[in-house]
């Protein structure tokens, strides 16, 4: 049996570290909004010129004025993605055409444009935290129903960080915040929620069975118990988000590796924030045994 409750004092030290850090981020370098939030223009090109590269290309587009252009591979070396911020003039998709066709000759096929205007950004990002305030919202109800409010404040802590921590890294690399982001964002809540309710089913039912085992060694052994569980469901979630990161362009890089930091992190959680609220609140048989009975007289 692996004594996870050893460690319990020291993870909880790096946790509230980890939150604070990511909380200073957000707040005073706050989060890399891409266009779908801050409005402007994303072109997808393919060349039929394999000697045309990003760095030719970017310098060509950096003489035009469009502000700050960011140009990235995805798919392979003739596939560009190209994104700059909104520009006043309504016929910069038609000079980028021309001065393209007059830099490299009739090389470049325009698979895709899209303009986002800065009224539909900011309905977009309005709505984005709408959203995940709704699917915490929800959560939060679900956990409270669900269990004692000891299991409650365990599992809102775990989620508060995970949400929090992946945020925080994304702050500090400065890596773009676009809708697939929110997607992986509102995966990651019930994922780390999912982790957290399996572990936590797990240690009422010891408690029932056990009145002569402190919640410390208790909840080391649910989670022991769990333990197959939680890996094989980790492992394989993590083999095809990795293969998604590795070989699925560079358009679901920021996603994959959303939703790799929020396994790692929700993984980490259930074990070491959600089980140690229950040490710290020293939940015992009879918390467990008292809710049975005011459901039974209800």
């Amino acid at each position: 049996m692996i004594a996870f409750n050893r460690y319990y004092n020291k993870f909880n030290i790096l946790s509230i570290f980890l939150v604070v850090v990511s909380l200073i981020l957000l707040t005073f370098k706050g989060l890399n909004f891409g266009i779908d939030f801050k409005g402007g223009t994303l072109i997808e090109l393919r060349s039929t010129d394999k000697e045309i590269n990003i760095s030719s290309l970017r310098d060509n587009l950096n003489q035009m004025d469009l502000g700050d252009v960011s140009v990235k591979n995805f798919g392979n070396d003739t596939d560009f993605l190209i994104k700059f911020e909104n520009n006043e003039n309504k016929n910069v998709i038609e000079e980028i055409k021309i001065n393209l066709d007059n830099s490299f000759g009739n090389s470049f096929d325009f698979r895709r444009v899209e303009n986002v205007g800065p009224k539909v950004s900011s309905e977009l990002l309005r709505s984005g935290i709408i959203a995940i305030s709704v699917a915490l919202a929800l959560m939060l109800i679900y956990i409270w129903i669900r269990f004692e409010w000891q299991f409650s404040l365990g599992a809102i802590l775990a989620l508060f960080h995970d949400v929090i921590v992946t945020l925080g890294l994304f702050s500090l690399l400065g890596l773009e915040i676009n809708l697939s982001i929110i997607a992986a964002v509102l995966t990651i809540v019930g994922y780390s929620m999912n982790d957290t309710v399996v572990i936590f089913d797990r240690v009422r039912e010891n408690l029932r069975k056990y009145s002569d085992i402190k919640i410390f060694e208790l909840t080391n052994i649910s989670i022991n118990e769990t333990l197959s569980r939680t890996i094989i469901t980790s492992a394989t979630t993590l083999l095809a988000l990795l293969a998604i990161y590795f070989f699925g362009g560079e358009i679901l890089k920021g996603f994959s590796l959303a939703m790799i930091l929020g396994v790692v992190f929700g993984t980490y959680s259930s074990i070491y924030i959600a089980n140690t609220v229950l040490v710290r609140l020293r939940v015992s048989q009879k918390t467990v045994l008292r809710e049975d009975d005011q459901n039974k007289l209800n």
